[in-house]
């Protein structure tokens, strides 16, 4: 806006009285809305095979996931999803490489129980699917120990084949979970939590189908406006920002349909 134009716009508000000034101070409250929530990092990135229309899941086997055992940083990094192919790969990378730009980055090691936590709040959140049955962790887990001490040591399309076959399902989830920081402080303030996993969809075939990641550090509302206020303007807790990823990943999920 130019010098000139600038007093002409401040006279027509103020001669539209109270209601013009109210629908420009909506309109400029609209605009901050969806500035400030495209700025911020994308947390939810997902990726599905070429092929995957050919293939017919009806039911999957949730294998109890992973947790990544070296110190990660608590900033996110660019997501590495290339495509579904890469099944025996970390689909998204945090990890600190040894260069000297990333030596001073802040890291945490992911809690022993945060793999648990994540897994069951995935399965919760994929067992109220229409349209596929969903084998619970306690199932998946047993039926891989009757695999024998070998199985902890097969590449992981081998130990989805072996596990399909001997559960009858059609695809298995696996998952790692990346970093899992909790709150510092309350839930007004404080070091936020941050949480990172990534999922896989493998056919029994071995094959990837489908991969969703989520990352998040939660940022104050001056970082992230909507996302801030989608969680009632408070800093929530590691447990509670997984969900919200899990929730928001498996929106984009391949099969079934979701029951509300």
């Amino acid at each position: 806006m130019s010098k000139e134009t600038a007093p002409i716009g401040r006279q027509r508000l103020n001669h539209g009285g109270p209601a013009m000034a109210s629908l420009a101070l909506g309109l400029l409250l609209g605009m901050s809305w969806f500035a400030l929530e495209g700025c911020g990092p994308t947390k939810v990135t997902t990726n599905s095979a070429p092929d995957i229309e050919k293939y017919r899941i009806k039911t999957i086997a949730v294998l109890p996931f992973e947790a990544l055992a070296t110190p990660q940083t608590t900033e996110r990094r660019d997501p590495e999803i290339i495509g579904p192919q890469g099944v025996l790969r970390s689909d998204i990378s945090l990890g600190i490489p040894p260069t000297v730009e990333r030596q001073n980055q802040p890291t945490a090691t992911v809690p022993a129980v945060a793999a648990e936590r994540v897994t069951q709040i995935v399965y919760g959140k994929l067992r109220q699917w229409g349209g596929i049955l969903t084998l619970t962790p306690s199932e998946t887990r047993q039926a891989s120990a009757a695999l024998g001490p070998q199985a902890a040591n097969l590449p992981q399309p081998q130990l989805v084949r072996q596990l399909a076959e001997q559960m009858k399902a059609d695809a298995v989830l696996v998952g790692r979970v990346l970093i899992y920081q909790e709150r510092g402080g309350s839930k007004w303030g404080g070091d936020p939590a941050v949480v990172g996993f990534e999922l896989k969809l493998v056919g029994a075939d071995g094959k990837v189908l489908w991969v969703g990641s989520y990352f998040e550090r939660q940022r104050p509302l001056t970082e992230d406006f909507a996302g801030f206020l989608d969680r009632g303007g408070l800093f929530v807790t590691a447990d509670e920002l997984a969900a919200y990823g899990a929730e928001h990943v498996l929106k984009e999920f391949p099969f079934g349909t979701r029951v509300h």
